[in-house]
């Protein structure tokens, strides 16, 4: 039995609490956060996942637990790594090091994570959750014989959208990496890699050629949704961020070189009944389609009875109405792969290896998203194979990460 460590306790780190009720071998030994930590170690108990015994700092606990994960806000990762890395020369025994996706918002970030994971000598998990998603990986295997048949799928179409993020740290581009881009895009980009690639062979088997994207602040803009963000502390006037972005990733097969491509779609934007996962792979006589939003199960609340009810995203992450007809997700965090990547990583640390995604795919990741971001700002296809682009990504910050996205989101 493997003990972890929350590190964070906001909403992505509930979610994994949910998740880790259906994952053998892991309880949730403890929890440090700067707020919510007390809230969330209830939760844990209730749940009876563990004891999520609160500490005060995370070198505490990682004194007394064996696997990290890494909930915090993007802003404070790489400082959190930091103190793992610490901790584990002063003796800390810890097995395995986990970052919620993106792994950092730069490539200097990524870089300096990577280099402190593999200094301090511990295996990595990547968590990407679409690509651990069950209808992809169904999907997938059930086309296996078709794809060995007649070859890999050629074109993905990726996309996730809902109507913004919950906290105001996301909305902040300065201190969350971006936009919509930075928060979602890399769901995007990772899952259309993967179904892109051939059965069998390493997520990062296909090598990205080109990159084209386009960045826009559509909704968000306006001087109505301007003022509901103000109420949250995040002024848009002076530092905006893209609430909608678009584009596509060409990538080569290396034994065959036979050029393929990703396209992907993510929005802030999606006044409908809430998250949307939307993924399209289409193969030389073949194809497979997966919509969150269907669902088995449905609600209708009328009016009269919306007053009871208490939290509309009971039913469905990102929900924006508690009334009318509704979709129901009985099981959200199976649904959207946090299942399924728990039990990789915890497989992955017990035999003391990294997860099927490590912080090198990360790294990957984080270097594609940069690219999109570069492309928007350029307004050209960046090529990856170019050494100066290669060098010059290596120190890239976005100007919407910068808090200068005025200068490209044509406000």
């Amino acid at each position: 039995m493997l003990k972890v460590g929350f590190v964070g306790a906001g909403f992505v780190a509930k979610f994994h609490a949910t998740a880790l009720c259906s994952v053998r071998g892991a309880e949730v030994a403890g929890v440090t956060a700067l707020a919510g930590a007390e809230a969330l170690s209830q939760e844990i108990r209730g749940l009876g996942i563990g004891a999520g015994t609160v500490y005060p700092t995370v070198s505490e606990l990682c004194k007394h637990v064996d696997v990290v994960a890494i909930f915090a806000p993007n802003f404070a990762r790489l400082e959190v790594t930091q103190m793992i890395a610490e901790a584990r020369k002063a003796g800390a025994e810890v097995k395995g090091i986990i970052c919620e996706k993106p792994l950092a918002r730069n490539m200097r970030e990524a870089e300096a994570m990577v280099t402190l994971a593999r200094d301090a000598k511990l295996p990595t998990a990547y968590f990407e959750n679409q690509i651990h998603m069950p209808a992809v990986r169904n999907a997938r295997a059930q086309l296996a014989g078709v794809e060995q048949a007649m070859g890999p799928v050629h074109l993905t179409r990726s996309a996730e959208e809902h109507g913004g993020p919950h906290e105001p740290w996301f909305w902040d581009p300065t201190r969350q990496g971006g936009g919509v881009l930075c928060d979602m895009g890399c769901h995007s980009i990772a899952v259309g890699w993967y179904m892109l690639t051939p059965s069998g062979k390493e997520p990062t088997f296909l090598s990205p050629r080109r990159v084209t994207a386009e960045t826009k602040l559509l909704k968000w803009g306006l001087a109505e949704w301007r003022s509901k963000l103000m109420a949250r502390g995040v002024d848009y006037s002076k530092t905006p961020a893209e609430d909608y972005a678009t584009g596509s990733i060409s990538f080569q097969h290396p034994e065959t070189h036979q050029a393929v491509l990703a396209q992907f779609t993510d929005s802030w934007m999606y006044d409908a009944p809430g998250l949307r996962l939307l993924m399209e792979a289409l193969g030389p006589g073949y194809s497979y389609t997966i919509n969150s939003l269907e669902s088995p199960a449905g609600l209708f609340i009328s009016d009269e009875a919306a007053s009871a009810v208490a939290d509309r995203e009971v039913a469905l992450e990102k929900s924006q109405a508690s009334r009318g007809a509704l979709v129901l997700q009985p099981n959200e965090a199976d649904l959207y792969g946090y299942v399924s990547e728990w039990r990789d990583a915890i497989s992955a640390f017990s035999k003391q290896r990294n997860a099927l995604l490590d912080w090198g795919y990360g790294r990957e990741i984080t270097r594609l998203v940069m690219a999109a971001y570069l492309s928007a700002e350029r307004g050209a296809t960046i090529d990856l194979e170019d050494p100066g682009v290669t060098k010059e990504l290596s120190g890239y910050v976005p100007a919407i990460q910068a808090g200068d996205g005025w200068k490209v989101l044509g406000l």
